[in-house]
């Protein structure tokens, strides 16, 4: 882009005062982008995050030329944007929600090019701009309902060519041997990639927007369907081969090999719509309205440098040690059910990332008995956090157990309600129904997100961070829905007589 010659002075060059509050916004927020650059390095999934950045610059350097024609003049617009964009950030900084961070600082590079350089050139860059969300590591929560759409999908595929099947959850057993469905399996890599490979194919390829969006929805549902195909595919070989081929390595090596010849396919079908770009008129910008600008950009430049610096000064000035909390000591006895010292139902443990304190128990009425698993979180900060992704009923990598089926349900009690998650866990000796909910501030749930919401609120009027995970669980040999329901009737009854009590002893701090 050309400068205007008619603007002097340091600042006042449109191009100039970018480049400083770019600079400047990159120093602030470093750490929230180097947190992305480590997400990047560690999983294969988002690797491609590398190259987001360099394909954005490119973009808008093939587009120098056209670029000259626009008309460049502040916007003070924008500094709306820039403020809530602010504070989401400092919001999400509170209660560690690294994703949230990423996106309002990577959504803060077009509102600083509209601030700067105007609204029509945030038009005209919009696509190169918007391309830089791929390079937020985001969608990992989709891996679960894809691993059960997966399984779902080669399962029913299986019956359809007459082959039987038993089927448990993320599990298969074929005649010719067992088949899991794992993260890798899910296709959320391949939908990843496959999407932001169609946004860049349909912005060169097609300058309709309608013909742009209807490309990047084939591009979503293409791999999804493309991933169910694979993994029958893959077990269609193994049944056949005596479970020799498409086994491990080859596994993976056949599903990207598979990925590479839809990826082509579905570029070639849609090189059959491109059409030809619109002619536009475009001026520049006059030279009284650029010399008009100056005066108000006095006032803008300072707020957009407050707008960025408040943000990361709060969040350093507000950052403190996690709360100090004494071990939790169990209650011997809730109503009718007594603690077993020394005695566990099961051998299986839950998975939590950096809690301060770990409990297992068992607990009896003579008849029944409960298992219980908590995890206590002293403070809520980045790596040991109550609401989190990284926590799971079974611990990946892991043979011995395997989780079959997960729903979440509200179950109704006397004085409150609970929001939990069901799961059935299972290894060769035992199956387990497993109840599952957190903590925190009188409110319990299992609905992460409203989870973060509440922390954030909490931490905002000054209160402790303190957090409890909690799970209870039965042997539950069937599956049938009778012997469901008398798993759920025997945790229904040890949790109306044991949570009351124990959540007496957590709030008044053990």
């Amino acid at each position: 882009m050309i400068e205007q010659k008619t603007q002097t002075g340091f600042l006042k060059r449109p191009l100039t005062s970018l480049t400083v509050l770019l600079l400047l916004q990159l120093t602030l927020f470093y750490q929230t982008y180097w947190s992305m650059v480590e997400i990047w390095w560690r999983s294969e999934t988002f690797a491609h995050g590398f190259f987001i950045f360099p394909i954005s610059a490119y973009l808008i350097w093939r587009r120098r030329n056209s670029l000259n024609a626009v008309v460049i003049l502040n916007d003070w617009r924008a500094l709306v944007f820039l403020i809530g964009l602010s504070f989401f950030w400092l919001i999400a900084h509170a209660v560690d929600v690294l994703a949230v961070q990423q996106f309002a600082v990577v959504m803060m590079l077009p509102v600083l090019v509209w601030l700067c350089l105007g609204l029509r050139m945030l038009v005209a860059l919009s696509f190169p701009l918007l391309f830089l969300l791929f390079a937020v590591p985001f969608g990992e929560f989709l891996v679960y309902p894809l691993r059960k759409l997966t399984a779902a999908f080669t399962v029913h595929a299986i019956r359809m060519v007459g082959i039987p099947v038993f089927w448990e959850g993320m599990y298969f057993t074929l005649p010719s041997g067992s088949w899991s469905v794992v993260e890798a399996c899910s296709g959320f890599r391949y939908i990843l990639a496959s999407l932001t490979l169609g946004a860049l194919y349909a912005y060169l390829s097609y300058h309709s927007i309608w013909r742009r969006a209807a490309f990047m929805l084939l591009a979503l549902v293409v791999p999804i369907v493309a991933n169910g195909l694979r993994a029958f595919m893959i077990v269609m070989i193994g049944h056949f081969s005596g479970m020799e081929l498409a086994i491990g390595v080859d596994h993976l090596i056949y599903g990207w090999v598979w990925f590479g010849i839809v990826m082509f396919a579905m570029f070639w079908v849609g090189s059959f719509w491109q059409d030809k770009k619109p002619q536009t008129d475009t001026e520049k910008a006059p030279v009284d309205t650029l010399n008009q600008q100056t005066y108000r950009w006095r006032f803008i430049f300072p707020v957009a440098l407050i707008v960025l610096i408040l943000p990361g000064w709060i969040a350093m000035s507000g950052d403190e040690a996690p709360n100090e909390m004494l071990a939790l000591e169990l209650p011997k006895q809730a109503g009718e059910w007594q603690l077993m010292p020394g005695q566990t139902l099961s051998q299986w443990q839950p998975f939590y990332q950096g809690a301060t304190q770990e409990v297992q128990a068992s607990y009896s009425n003579g008849r029944e008995t409960v298992g219980l698993n908590m995890a206590v979180f002293a403070g809520q900060q980045q790596g040991a956090e109550l609401a989190s992704s990284s926590h799971s009923l079974t611990e990946s990598g892991q043979k011995v157990w395997k989780e079959l089926s997960r729903l979440t349900r509200i179950e109704h009690f006397e004085n409150y309600d609970i929001g939990l998650t069901q799961a059935r866990i299972k290894s060769t000796q035992q199956s387990l129904l497993v109840w599952q909910w957190k903590y925190f501030d009188g409110t319990r749930t299992s609905n992460d997100l409203y989870l973060k919401a509440l922390e954030a609120w909490t931490k905002l009027m000054g209160k402790p961070q303190q957090g409890a995970a909690l799970i209870v669980f039965v042997e539950n040999a069937g599956v049938s829905k009778d012997s469901e329901s008398v798993a759920q009737k025997q945790l229904r009854g040890f949790v109306a007589d044991f949570l009351p009590v124990l959540e007496a002893k957590f709030d008044q701090g053990h």
